[in-house]
């Protein structure tokens, strides 16, 4: 299975490249904005070449789209749309798995499923929301991945790992805030399952949420690393929970219950950080 990887040197990026170090029957090539890429990668702009991007697409059987604009990053959220909307224009049926966000459900408390109507809040949720509205309409086998919390590339461990106190809030049953989350060994897997699929032939929805079963509480994640936090009341507007509800996903990809617990997370997380700081 021939793969390309658009922005492949993104947090997401990074934790697949480390997670398919065991997938031999994936053929992968990496892209990169800038640099000199390794030998099986590939360096361009996607937004000014076009004509490039179509002929590099035409050689893979399927398109992983990671590329995009993080609230981090001071570039106009709306290039979200724009580089979605160029990776289609140039993809003809080659099959396209678009990273997208859970942050599309906003304030959605409980079950979050594929069909429910999107209310984003915050302007990362808005963009994202606006850029599958943009490609869907355009027709042509894409697949908008709405992904959940990812362990190691959300707030709460990747504030934990550069040792940051945190405060939690802490509603008045004692528990901290709920949220459906994916760790990197098993985001690969997931990831590669859902290629395999498309690549072979078979039709994905056009929206997919991703994650493991179940919650997780942000204050259980932190206990099971061995992290300090301190609790602080939860405001009015906090949301308890929010969970994907991921029956879509698991017609393509066995989903092991034990995966989303916090244990479980923590562990994949410290093995990527792991691997990743020995590594040359």
């Amino acid at each position: 299975m021939r793969v390309l990887v658009l922005g492949a040197t993104g947090k997401l990026g990074r934790m697949i490249k480390w997670a398919w170090v065991e997938a031999p029957d994936l053929r992968r090539v990496w892209h990169q904005r800038h640099g000199t890429p390794d030998g099986n990668g590939v360096s361009f702009e996607l937004l000014p070449k076009a004509r490039e991007l179509a002929a590099i697409c035409d050689q893979f059987d399927v398109v992983v789209n990671l590329a995009g604009i993080v609230p981090s990053r001071p570039e106009d959220l709306s290039l979200n749309r724009d580089l979605a909307v160029a990776v289609q224009n140039a993809l003809g049926d080659t099959p396209h798995l678009l990273a997208s966000s859970a942050a599309v459900y906003g304030r959605a408390g409980g079950l979050c499923r594929e069909t429910d109507a999107p209310h984003p809040v915050a302007p990362y949720g808005q963009a994202k929301l606006e850029m599958e509205e943009a490609v869907l309409a355009m027709g042509g086998r894409v697949t908008c991945l709405r992904i959940g919390n990812v362990a190691g590339a959300d707030q709460i461990l990747g504030a934990a790992r550069k040792g940051q106190i945190l405060s939690l809030d802490q509603f008045e049953d004692g528990r901290t805030p709920r949220r459906s989350y994916i760790g990197p060994s098993t985001l690969g897997r997931v990831l590669g399952d859902l290629i395999r699929a498309a690549g072979q032939g078979m039709a994905l929805p056009d929206v997919m949420n991703i994650a493991t079963p179940g919650t997780v509480e942000m204050g259980a994640l932190l206990d099971a690393a061995e992290h300090p936090w301190t609790p602080r009341p939860a405001p009015e507007a906090a949301i308890g929970e929010v969970a994907l509800d991921i029956t879509r996903l698991s017609r393509f990809t066995a989903l092991d219950p034990e995966a989303g617990t916090a244990p479980a997370l923590v562990a994949e997380w410290r093995a990527y950080e792991q691997a990743t700081r020995s590594s040359p």
